[in-house]
């Protein structure tokens, strides 16, 4: 009974340094503060149209620009391409970099709790056996002591009260910490979507362009037996039939090289969805397959650095740094330690925590660092020095951001009207070719005149594809410079949205 009482003096007594630690400590050091925002309203120096260059006959090829607040949840699905948003499904289950990204997050939260756990006191139970027989001459008396036992056992309690804040900004930067990793998850999700979805478009313009290389291949070989036939008949000259072999040739050899990249390109993806290439079962990309977006959503530059994760994971970083430098400031001020010691020591463990046997003690220590050889003042000016590392570094990646945005708003104009102008110089070039070929079946122009319509029209045709799939691929990384939907899934899990599993579930539009 008289145990209970001591035991219930001492937590009291711990409690009460808990209040009162609550109620007078401050924790040094500065508060964090996240950086303003660029004070802009434009990210290029010359106001952006309100559409791309307007393609006559292709409505669905012209897009415009609306402000929004944000970008809508699967940025994705814009592309109108259900294989597509099935790939990127699996790839957000299964690409073991999104798994690690997660286990980081776990990671730091894991060490965010076992921080947190250093505001409690600290309590260890310890029991001891042991037998023992002491020496007559060490106790200066002519006899002999028997053997005997002894048994102990202790309930230790120590607490740290935490008045000048040095472990409210350790736990402050564990904080930082798991920010940081959610975002870079984050950046994780963007990063592996969007490559997805580049990828895929790729293949589209490289499968593309092996059917245009083949079609063109086909045509030159009707037009060489044409060729050898009139050869017969006297028509056509020896020199010209080798000229088209040539030609022929030329065109076969720019085969391997797409068809060699279109395997690559395919192995890639099959890398991003986590799969092996040997056992992928990815479906087929068309470019006509895949809608180009006809709105492009821009966000106000005062809110990008709310959106894009790499912004908000250096934002993360500086919090930590900090954080840090009220941690330096603190360790200079005193420490206290309070501990306290309940238990029993007895000959027999029957007796063991009979009353007799109680010992108890309380106990409280205070330490003032004095003189260190300056290696305090050293880490507190490190610490600064970290803070201020990391506030160039978030300084930067503010600067790339708004750089990337504003490159690919202006590739986009420009991807426009550079795609324009191929389709059209690729409608003339056919119609040249056909007129090329029906007039030198006539006689009435020389082979060289063919050779050139020949040339014109497949150059032109392969650079249209290659254009209007630079569309796609600028337009895919407008949405990842703009961050994509990442702000729209952080406010969503502000509300309770599900994240046991990441990113890996999808939520709905």
């Amino acid at each position: 009974m008289g145990g209970s009482i001591k035991l219930l003096s001492l937590q009291s007594y711990c409690y009460l340094i808990l209040a009162s630690t609550a109620l007078l400590g401050c924790a040094v050091g500065p508060d964090f503060q996240s950086p303003e925002p660029p004070k802009i309203t434009s990210y290029t120096m010359t106001p952006l149209p309100q559409q791309t260059v307007e393609v006559t006959g292709q409505e669905d090829k012209t897009q415009k620009f609306l402000f929004t607040d944000r970008i809508r949840n699967q940025w994705w699905t814009l592309f109108e391409c259900e294989p597509l948003s099935q790939l990127i499904r699996q790839g957000l289950e299964n690409s073991p970099t999104l798994q690690a990204a997660q286990a980081s997050l776990r990671q730091a939260e894991e060490n965010l709790k076992g921080g947190i756990g250093g505001f409690f006191p600290s309590v260890d139970a310890q029991f001891s056996a042991a037998r023992q027989k002491k020496s007559a001459v060490g106790s200066g008396l002519n006899a002999s002591f028997p053997p005997f036992n002894l048994y102990n056992t202790s309930l230790n309690v120590s607490y740290s009260p935490d008045i000048f804040g040095a472990l409210r900004r350790q736990v402050e930067a564990l904080e930082a910490q798991v920010d940081f990793q959610r975002f870079e998850l984050e950046a994780a999700y963007l990063t592996l979507t969007s490559n997805i979805v580049t990828t895929a478009i790729r293949e589209a313009s490289l499968r593309a362009q092996i059917e245009a290389t083949q079609d063109l291949i086909a045509f030159q070989e009707k037009q060489l037996q044409i060729m050898k036939q009139q050869l017969e008949l006297g028509g056509a000259a020896e020199t010209d039939i080798l000229a088209q072999e040539v030609l022929v040739g030329q065109t076969r050899s720019a085969l391997p090289p797409l068809e060699s990249a279109l395997a690559q390109t395919r192995h890639a993806l099959a890398a991003l969805v986590g799969s092996l290439p040997s056992e992928a079962n990815l479906p087929y990309f068309q470019l006509e397959d895949i809608h180009l977006p006809t709105e492009l959503p821009i966000t106000l530059p005062s809110s990008l650095v709310q959106n894009r994760p790499d912004i908000k994971a250096a934002e993360a970083l500086l919090h930590q740094a900090n954080a840090q430098i009220g941690v330096a400031k603190a360790n200079m001020f005193p420490q206290l330690m309070l501990t306290g010691n309940l238990g029993g020591a007895a000959g027999q463990a029957h007796n063991l925590f009979a009353s007799s046997s109680n010992v108890w003690t309380i106990a409280s220590q205070l330490l003032q660092p004095i003189f260190r050889g300056g290696a305090m003042i050293a880490k507190e000016n490190a610490s600064i020095a970290a803070y201020e590392q990391a506030f160039a570094s978030y300084r930067q990646t503010v600067l790339q951001s708004f750089q990337q945005v504003a490159d690919v708003l202006q590739a986009l104009v420009k991807d426009a009207k550079a795609y324009k102008a191929l389709q059209t110089a690729e409608k003339a070039a056919y119609q040249s070719l056909e007129i090329s070929r029906k007039q030198y079946q006539l006689g009435s122009v020389s082979f060289l005149t063919l050779l050139n319509a020949e040339h014109q029209y497949q150059q032109t045709r392969i650079g249209r594809i290659k254009a209007e799939a630079t569309r796609y691929t600028d337009t895919a990384a407008l949405f990842q410079a703009l961050g994509g939907d990442c702000f729209a899934l952080r406010m969503q899990e502000a509300q309770g949205m599900d994240q046991e599993t990441g990113y890996a579930k999808e939520s709905e539009s």
